[in-house]
């Protein structure tokens, strides 16, 4: 599931581009440098698993909803904010934002052991759906592209004892809704419905090689050639702040 924006010319364009990105390489034949926008671990890792070099940035953007703003329009939003917020020149940078809602309501992250209970509690026998955007900015040639993957996720009926017994084991205060499904979450679950399960942990993998094969750059091929996307990420872990 997923809602697609156009590629918009520039920031200061009136309104959507129609013509696609054609190619991503440089007039050298190679790929430009990628950059991720996030102070986020999960998302760094994530995108390590493509294999291909990136650096990463913790962008500075208020996260603050607008007035009357939905949360699926505030991911999109923030997504391409941040993204915009380190770009640089020689650089395609990646940025994306999750929201989650209960009822249409927006769900935090817990933060503690007691929110997070409060969470489960309200999220028990009922649905949650995770709103995660993914945004790719290119400076040089004045291109945006964003697209929103909705992910639905039914929690099965819990007892306080199940509860308490996950966030003892695996303290997801850091994360909205209060479950890991990468991990022992997977367990406090009916079903999850997604085109793209990397989306439900914060970055849409599947999207963004669906975008690099399109533009030319198959990361299957860069990761064949032995090209690793974690020495350079590593290499500027001073850039990421903690989440």
């Amino acid at each position: 599931m997923s809602s697609p924006h156009p590629l918009m010319a520039s920031p200061s364009s009136a309104g959507p581009s129609t013509k696609p990105v054609t190619s991503i390489l440089t007039e050298s034949g190679h790929a430009p440098r990628l950059r991720l926008a996030s102070s986020s671990p999960y998302r760094r890792e994530l995108l390590s698993r493509l294999r291909i070099p990136f650096d990463v940035v913790a962008p500075e953007v208020d996260e603050t909803p607008y007035p009357g703003e939905m949360p699926e329009q505030l991911s999109t939003r923030l997504a391409l904010a941040k993204a915009l917020a380190v770009a640089a020149p020689g650089t395609w940078t990646i940025g994306s934002d999750q929201v989650a809602t209960l009822d249409g309501s927006p769900i935090g992250k817990p933060g503690h052991h007691e929110a997070a209970r409060a969470q489960l509690l309200a999220a028990s026998g009922r649905t949650l759906r995770f709103h995660t955007a993914l945004a790719l900015v290119d400076p040089d040639q004045g291109r945006r592209r964003v697209e929103r993957i909705d992910t639905v996720v039914r929690f099965r009926t819990l007892t306080l004892a199940e509860i308490d017994a996950y966030l003892h084991a695996e303290q997801p205060f850091d994360c909205a809704g209060a479950a890991k499904c990468e991990g022992l979450g997977i367990a406090l679950l009916d079903a999850i419905e997604g085109d793209d399960p990397t989306a439900l942990i914060g970055l849409p993998l599947i999207r963004l090689s669906g975008w690099r094969r399109e533009g030319g750059w198959n990361p299957l091929f860069a990761a064949s050639a032995g090209t690793s996307g974690t020495s350079l990420g590593a290499s500027l872990g001073s850039a990421a702040s903690a989440p």
